[in-house]
């Protein structure tokens, strides 16, 4: 709640108001009046009348907030809920006197931005709840008679990581017309049903045979999930433990004979991950995929961290742990805890420490580096905190010239700045290789940054909720199981727990380490010795699920996996070592960067799906039965002398040429196959290649170059030759073809330092320092203010796309108080 409080200050309300009015396109307001509805319907009247007066005789906009609006449709109903928006704007509409007023109704959503961006899910639901609020006002009989609905609204979220207000508008038309649907059917539907007062033991009964659509996935944010959840655990229904961990109701048939006693084998179309996924849940024992180990955890190069966040700010640490690992088994754990857990030196010291670790695994030889974190989460605070930093390092080159040139530093909208502490040269490391990681996040591939909960899941299939493997700690409990497991036991010892394995903390936790910490009210002992428990947790979490992977056998392409990382890090490697496009982050790649990487992304997509059908027989399994996959193909061993094959497929038909990728005894590729790993491709010899052909007998002939052992029966799956780069002479040779590396807007390899100062126009676009591009963009800037052509002389205001110009290291507002959740909000209400 700190940041809608926030939204309220004085400090920002010109600043919000009057981005969100020149972003409407309306005119420039002469004045900004603050009202407050002070959360009362009969305020928000007088204060909206009072406000439609200022608008269009005094032409000034007024910015009210704690609104109180009946109900859309329920203004006259006693009880009913009242729509409380945020904030709300009032300013005239065009023309001199302004004939009338628009209302641009708004909400404040302390959305944190991940990777730089909000969740297009979140701002959706953001602006469904602003379109409530103007379908409810719209009809309001107490609405001026001279003010209008403005079609827009807008929302207050977070412009970075520090908790300012950035204005987001967007047209509510579609969404205005979802909520009066949604509305109309629920008034409808409360019409009909006739309610009457009922004692909770009559609620019960009628809650009891009422039918849920029960997901556990989307369902825990429900106050009735628990509730619903039990009546599944009691439920003699031998159905409900398939609906209770999340099959969905059109695949329940397939599995049904694995709960109902009666052992009917699942159809060979069922998916093979959804049969496991059952098997682990009635057996309690996990069921392992089969897939050989292709990941780098536990390698040398690897850097194992672990992290703790403060759910008081967006980038927020308590503390960091890092252990860089050499191969000797006696690598050590390196600690920081931090008491200003939101500033910017905080962000420094812990990207420090992890560049340090990441300059020992160069100097070592030990590359390519992967980082490896815990789960999801971790990695999105770690490249969130190296987005930041990049962002306040480029506003420093850029003052830095503005310095040299005898110019007042100034941030985007030309309020004062204060020049920030440059990045050490161990930070600019760690910084880069996580921006790195952020401009390769769509290419399935590139591993710089090791998600160890994803790598654990390839390897093995728990019981129990699909959502719940979204702990590794939940997985750790699978993977070391001797004895079999309550499946129910083991998620709710989970969520009962107040320790995760994650970045983030319990919500129990997190108060308690929040109120330890706090400066000058807390308890500095409590607060250390809180954090080092909380990551103890983790670094054990880490270091027993790294062991449970060096029980696992290396398949035997796994160099071949590292060696795509290798090729990818030597680019980022000549960024780094000339300081050229290393702090470029995501959100601001050239756009004919952006358009190139479409091709880079097939052939990277293309590569992954041919590893993963040869490394992994549950995800060949499951692709070759879906019939959406024409590379894929299931069949059944119908003959041996000659070999003949029953192919489930009409695309692998007479005449194709296939490949035997997974054999009763596992994935092909890692019996007696050769496996030479070349410049651009990854070449394989001594496979099961052959014509299938029709010659009138049941099945199709089959006549590999090499022979597998086979059996009548056996259930093998089959891949185009062509797709995995088949056609050699040999007959039993294809080559997967190596992606290749992003080069683009990257230093080459004959680029040196000298290159770009010797030559500028010719390496403008591939090793031109951030130095030279941030001080010719000053200049730039510098140019346009003097045109009058920024903020804040320029109307409609400029919006600044960079999002970085923080004026010193700390919060706007650093002591507000988030107090205490409101007794009448959900967790909806409030996400």
């Amino acid at each position: 709640m700190a940041f809608e409080r926030m939204v309220h200050d004085e400090s920002f309300v010109s600043e919000l108001l009057t981005r969100a009015v020149g972003l409407l396109g309306l005119e420039r307001p002469k004045a900004v009046r603050i009202r407050s509805g002070k959360d009362a319907v009969a305020v928000t009247a007088s204060e909206l009348a009072a406000a439609d007066l200022k608008a269009r005789h005094a032409g000034e906009a007024t910015m009210l907030f704690s609104l109180r609006v009946p109900f859309l449709h329920l203004e006259k109903e006693a009880g009913a809920t009242d729509v409380r928006p945020d904030f709300a704007i009032v300013v005239p509409q065009s023309g001199s006197p302004a004939p009338g007023s628009w209302l641009v109704m708004g909400d404040a959503k302390d959305f944190e931005r991940v990777r730089a961006r909000i969740d297009d899910g979140r701002m959706l639901k953001g602006f469904l709840q602003v379109a409530l609020g103007a379908e409810s006002a719209a009809a309001w009989s107490k609405l001026p008679r001279a003010m209008a609905v403005h079609r827009f609204g807008v929302l207050a979220v977070p412009r970075n990581a520090y908790l300012r207000p950035e204005a987001v508008v967007e047209d509510l038309a579609d969404h205005r017309r979802e909520v009066r649907v949604r509305v109309e059917e629920r008034i409808a539907a409360l019409g009909a049903l006739q309610a009457v007062p009922s004692t909770p033991d009559e609620l019960r009964a009628h809650v009891d045979h009422v039918a849920a659509t029960y997901d556990p996935t989307t369902c825990p944010t429900c106050s009735l999930f628990r509730y619903c959840r039990g009546e599944l655990r009691g439920s003699g229904d031998p159905t409900a433990v398939l609906t209770e961990i999340g099959v969905r109701p059109a695949q329940r048939a397939a599995v049904l004979g694995l709960v109902d006693g009666t052992g009917v084998a699942p159809p060979p179309s069922a998916p093979a991950s959804l049969v496991a996924a059952v098997e682990a849940t009635v057996s309690g024992l996990p069921v392992r995929t089969g897939r050989l180990r292709i990941d780098a955890v536990g390698q040398p190069g690897c850097i194992n961290v672990v992290a703790v966040k403060s759910d008081a700010a967006a980038l927020g640490v308590h503390g960091i742990a890092v252990q860089r690992i050499d191969g000797s088994g006696t690598e050590p754990w390196q600690r920081r805890t931090f008491e200003r857990t939101n500033a910017t030196e905080t962000r420094h010291a812990a990207m420090s420490l992890l560049g340090a670790g990441v300059r020992e695994v160069l100097a070592a030889g030990h590359g390519p580096v992967h980082l490896v974190v815990p789960d999801k989460p971790t990695a999105d605070l770690l490249v969130s905190i190296a987005d930041s930093l990049a962002g306040v390092e480029l506003s420093r080159l850029r003052w830095l010239r503005d310095l040299a040139e005898g110019r007042e530093i100034l941030t985007f909208d030309g309020e004062p700045a204060t020049l920030p502490d440059a990045l050490d040269d161990d930070a600019r490391t760690a910084v880069s290789l996580l921006l790195e990681e952020d401009r390769a996040r769509a290419f399935g591939l590139r591993q710089p940054v090791v998600d160890l909960r994803a790598v654990v899941t390839t390897y093995l299939t728990p019981g129990g909720p699909r959502s719940d493997a979204g702990r590794l700690d939940y997985l750790l409990a699978w993977a070391e199981a001797t004895t079999p497991l309550e499946h129910r036991a083991v998620t709710d010892a989970i969520a009962d727990g107040s320790d995760t394995p994650g970045a983030r903390l319990s919500t129990e936790l997190s108060d308690q380490v929040h109120d330890a910490g706090r400066p000058g009210r807390g308890d500095p002992v409590r607060y250390q010795q809180l954090v080092d428990e909380a990551l103890d947790y983790r670094i054990d979490v880490l270091n027993r699920s790294v062991a449970f992977l060096d029980t696992l056998p290396n398949s035997r392409l796994r160099p071949a996996y590292r060696a795509l990382e290798q090729d990818a890090q030597t680019v980022w490697g000549r960024r780094l070592a000339l300081q050229a496009s290393d702090l470029v982050r995501f959100s601001r790649t050239y756009r004919y960067w952006r358009n190139a990487q479409v091709d880079m992304l097939d052939a990277d997509r293309k590569c992954r799906d041919q590893l993963a059908a040869l490394v992994d027989d549950q995800v060949a399994h499951d692709r070759a039965a879906d019939a959406g996959v024409r590379e894929l193909a299931v069949a059944t061993v119908v003959g041996l002398a000659p070999l003949r094959l029953e192919v489930a497929s009409r695309q692998m038909k007479d005449g194709s040429v296939v490949v035997l990728l997974h054999g009763p005894s596992g994935p092909a590729v890692e019996g007696d196959v050769d496996l030479t790993v070349q410049a651009t491709s990854f070449k394989l010899g001594r496979m099961a290649i052959g014509r299938l052909t029709d010659d009138g007998e049941p099945g199709l002939l089959w006549e590999p170059v090499v022979t597998p052992a086979l059996a009548l029966g056996d259930r093998v799956v089959l891949g185009d030759a062509e797709w995995l780069g088949g056609g050699y002479k040999s007959g039993h040779e294809m080559a997967i073809k190596r992606p290749g590396v992003d080069g683009l807007a990257a230093p080459g390899q004959d680029c040196t330092p000298d290159s770009y100062a010797t030559d500028p126009a010719g390496h403008q676009w591939c090793c031109r320092p951030h130095e030279a591009a941030e001080a010719e963009w000053s200049d730039t800037i510098a140019e346009r203010r003097s045109r009058g052509e920024l903020n804040p002389e320029v109307w409609p205001p400029v919006i600044d796309e960079e999002r970085f110009d923080p004026a010193d290291g700390e919060d706007p507002v650093p002591g507000t108080d988030p107090g205490p959740v409101p007794a009448d909000l959900t967790l909806d209400d409030l996400d």
